[in-house]
């Protein structure tokens, strides 16, 4: 895996980390963000199907009306990060 995928990732495990601790946000993202941060450290799955498959599951969330703002900022900005990973 190049350095630049390795370095989107990580960054990305680490915004969804700050969604899942923030008590402010609701239970249902929480946990979404903990299912993406699990499907991110697959390593049996190549970079690009990791990335589609976050990128996928954090879609719903990020529509939520309960959706705190800041929270909401930190997924579209995970998505924005593993756009761009392909095979």
């Amino acid at each position: 895996m190049d350095p630049e995928t390795q370095r989107s990732i990580d960054q990305s495990k680490y915004l969804l980390k700050q969604v899942s601790e923030d008590s402010n946000v609701p239970r249902n993202i929480r946990r979404a963000a903990v299912e993406a941060i699990a499907i991110l450290e697959k390593e049996e799955d190549s970079p690009a199907i990791r990335a589609q498959n976050v990128i996928s599951i954090l879609e719903e969330p990020s529509l939520d009306p309960n959706c705190p703002r800041q929270a909401r900022t930190k997924i579209w900005h995970v998505s924005s990060l593993l756009e761009p990973i392909r095979d």
